[in-house]
């Protein structure tokens, strides 16, 4: 069951023209599953070009019904039970130019 869909506002690197910014998705369990995930710029910001900023790198994560949070890294596989939340928060964007001053 999708929870949330939603901007990561101030993820984009900034610059004359910033990056654009992420987004965050969590969905919940309904029913015990194996849940998996391959993604990239968990580790490695988006670059910027032309002087433009880095944009936030992203990040993978379950947050168990008890609270507890598991991070996943960049891939990953995990058993989820109903009640368990997988977070996808994707990266921002790198900037192009300088930022005018």
């Amino acid at each position: 069951m999708l929870t949330e869909f939603s901007i990561r506002r101030g993820t984009g690197g900034k610059g004359r023209f910033d990056g654009g910014a992420g987004i965050r998705r969590a969905v919940q369990f309904l029913e015990p599953m194996e849940a998996q995930i391959l993604s990239n710029h968990r580790k490695v910001p988006t670059f910027g070009l032309e002087g433009g900023g880095e944009g936030a790198v992203g990040n993978n994560y379950v947050i168990r019904a008890d609270g507890a949070r598991q991070d996943l890294g960049n891939r990953g596989s995990v058993s989820v039970d109903p009640g368990d939340t997988f977070v996808i928060e994707t990266p921002g964007g790198g900037a192009f130019g300088e930022a005018e001053k």
